[in-house]
């Protein structure tokens, strides 16, 4: 019959407790990559792009600020960060900041050498599209 004794279990624990450590670390480190991925980096990624947003305004731009007032761009001023709009058929002018611009409604044209591209799944779309042609 094969005994062991109290050190041997002590040991052969301190080995396993050792693994178990590591294991409870990489858990730890794939759940702080996670939130990272799926919340933190979306977010600062949406906020740099409605930062350039707001940086690329231009004067004669339509927009909508985040309380729903519509109105064009009449005046840009930089040293205040603010713009000022009009709206309606009454000329009505407000300077309001330029971090409440909530959309620009004004369609830019893109220059020919740049044409978007969508990641994620469009390779689904153009697969459906040539399907439909066939």
């Amino acid at each position: 019959m094969f005994m062991l004794s109290a050190a041997d279990t002590q040991q052969a624990g301190g080995l396993f407790g050792g693994n178990s450590m590591w294991v409870m670390i990489l858990i730890y480190a794939a759940v702080i990559a996670g939130i990272y991925f799926f919340l933190i980096r979306p977010n600062s990624k949406k906020k740099k792009e409605e930062a350039q947003m707001r940086n690329s305004l231009e004067i004669g731009d339509e927009i909508t600020t985040i309380g729903g007032i519509m109105g064009r761009v009449v005046a840009i001023k930089d040293d205040e960060d603010a713009i000022i709009i009009e709206t309606g058929s009454d000329r009505v002018k407000m300077k309001f900041k330029k971090w409440c611009i909530s959309t620009v409604d004004t369609v830019k044209d893109k220059p020919q050498g740049e044409t978007p591209e969508k990641k994620g799944f469009s390779f689904f779309k153009k697969k459906k599209e040539d399907d439909t042609k066939e």
